[in-house]
């Protein structure tokens, strides 16, 4: 057996959608808890369906 590195889910919420007064694309990721590469929010570029553009989507930890 293999030890599995603890990891957190985390939504991604699109930015730009809410400014706009359209409904945010979410997406979920995971995110190594011990990593010091990104300390901060995690920032992607997804596809929003509603916009139909990629935005940039920003993460918030879930518990």
């Amino acid at each position: 057996m293999f030890k599995t590195m603890s990891r957190d889910i985390i939504t991604l919420e699109c930015t730009e959608a809410r400014a706009e007064g359209k409904s945010p694309s979410r997406y979920t990721s995971t995110r190594n808890k011990k990593s010091l590469n990104t300390p901060g929010r995690l920032e992607k570029k997804k596809y929003n369906p509603a916009l139909r553009r990629r935005t940039i989507h920003r993460g918030s930890a879930n518990s």
